[in-house]
């Protein structure tokens, strides 16, 4: 098992990250937990990423990864560009990558995600237990010199308790870049209360063939206020339990 103390990097992962307003705001604001506050609009949002080979990473090894959850206020990230986000799912295909999330509090569970490419037009798909749950169509281009750069902040719940990390990240987007559709495909499986309005609005989005993060090591408590500090925290590799 990966040591979850241990930060991790992981460098060109083919990656399709973006954001819609949902088709029920009401259910999209009750997946998140009290001491947190979704946004107004009850924003969503959706990162479906391939990391073709094990030398992409440090640790990881070769996988694919889905994770989706609710933009929240008042948590911005560093820089206060981009918004905080709760993690309501979090779709690995690697053994190794679920067992390092589970330990950091994500709601984690074994499943696939697929990219293709081809004469522009992109598919991504999301599978768990060999059927398919998310499907997003794009029109996509070619990368340029344009680099995108900052942070996320995500938060994930140990132990009865709120925490997060501050994960950095790199990414070339291509241009042009249009989200044709979103499709949630399983309306009795949990996802679904996500899935987008009718007519889809997209707030914000972007495909890269490069894109490159880091998991840093650390967690930090939350006490449930905007605004009040946190409490740098531990995880322990064997127990999953959060120390000094």
């Amino acid at each position: 098992m990966l040591d979850p103390v241990a930060p991790q990097l992981v460098v060109n992962s083919r990656s399709l990250y973006f954001s819609w307003l949902p088709a029920d705001p009401g259910a999209v604001a009750a997946l998140v937990p009290v001491g947190l506050r979704p946004r107004p609009d009850r924003q969503v949002f959706l990162n479906q990423y391939v990391v073709d080979d094990e030398t992409q990473t440090s640790g990881f090894g070769a996988y694919s990864l889905t994770y989706l959850g609710v933009s929240l206020s008042g948590v911005d990230a560093p820089g206060g560009i981009n918004a905080g986000g709760w993690w309501t799912h979090y779709v690995t295909s690697s053994p190794n990558v679920l067992a390092y999330a589970e330990a950091r509090g994500a709601p984690a569970s074994l499943g696939r995600t697929l990219i293709d490419v081809h004469r522009g037009t992109l598919v991504a798909e999301t599978e768990l237990d060999g059927v398919p749950v998310i499907r997003a169509r794009c029109r996509v281009g070619e990368t340029g010199h344009v680099v995108s750069s900052g942070h996320h902040r995500y938060f994930t719940r140990r132990h009865g308790k709120l925490v997060s990390s501050t994960y950095p990240y790199l990414a070339e987007p291509v241009t042009p870049f249009e989200i044709e559709s979103v499709e949630f495909l399983e309306p009795e499986h949990p996802v679904y209360a996500l899935r987008p309005a009718n007519p889809l609005v997209v707030s914000w989005g972007f495909y890269s063939p490069r894109a490159s993060f880091a998991y840093p090591g650390g967690l930090t408590t939350h006490h449930g206020e905007a605004g009040l500090p946190g409490e740098l925290v531990g995880v322990s590799p064997r127990t999953g339990a959060t120390g000094a």
